[in-house]
């Protein structure tokens, strides 16, 4: 498989211009996509002639008990190294670093950014993904608890689909504070990520999803399971899908 490098390192605080996605390439037809949940905030999302898994993660802190999603994609898309979202138990072109990248007919933006709320001094680095598949723009924050400046929010623009991480902690977006960047960004779907389901795993400060759900009071929620189909246009009406 060819890996093509075709810019820069992204920087969310100094870059003010959007991101042009091209649109070419089998991963862009209108197909629309299907969702599988490995649960913490590993997703494989399959459509359009490729298959995307998102933040794979070792069992270990708040994805302890969990399987590990030891699978096989096109492309492998993690917020950082970290163990519990970006561990190499999978296989696939495996990107972290932020740049422009093209891969099987994906065009792939990572935006690099700080991994917690003090600058990256505590947990470095992590890097948010926007990449359009079967049809939909899909961005994924699932990894991330920086506030978006008013460049970083050009640079993601409207996603179809937004993957974000809810349940708080030191490096998860609070529901309040991922209620807000939902808010900003306007995405049609929402797939909340990161959050305890069940009894809290030891040393995992992470809460359940009834906090984000709270903050976003009126939004419609679906509970699709473990696997949701999306048709490759969307209405313009939001909704939450809360996967197992």
């Amino acid at each position: 498989m060819r890996l093509l490098p075709t810019f820069g390192a992204l920087s969310l605080s100094s870059l003010g211009l959007g991101v042009a996605l091209l649109t070419s390439g089998p991963a862009l037809a209108g197909s629309g996509v299907t969702i599988t949940s490995y649960g913490h905030s590993a997703l494989l999302i399959t459509g359009g002639g490729a298959s995307v898994l998102v933040n794979p993660f070792k069992a270990v802190a708040c994805a302890a008990g969990l399987a590990e999603p030891r699978v096989s994609a096109t492309v492998i898309l993690a917020s950082s190294r970290l163990l519990d979202e970006g561990a190499p138990v999978a296989s696939g072109t495996l990107l972290v670093d932020p740049g422009s990248f093209k891969v099987s007919g994906l065009s792939i933006e990572g935006i690099a950014g700080p991994h917690d709320r003090v600058g990256g001094r505590r947990f470095g680095q992590s890097t948010l993904w926007r990449w359009k598949q079967g049809g939909l723009d899909i961005a994924h924050l699932g990894g991330t608890a920086a506030r978006l400046s008013p460049a970083d929010k050009v640079m993601l623009g409207r996603p179809d689909v937004l993957i974000i991480g809810v349940g708080g902690g030191a490096k998860v977006y609070t529901g309040a504070e991922a209620a807000e960047v939902v808010r900003e960004l306007q995405p049609r779907r929402v797939i909340p990520v990161q959050f305890v389901s069940g009894k809290t795993p030891k040393d995992c400060d992470q809460t359940t999803v009834q906090p984000f759900l709270d903050a976003m009071a009126g939004t419609p929620v679906k509970r699709p399971g473990r696997t949701l189909s999306l048709p490759g246009k969307l209405g313009d009406g939001m909704v939450i899908e809360v996967m197992r």
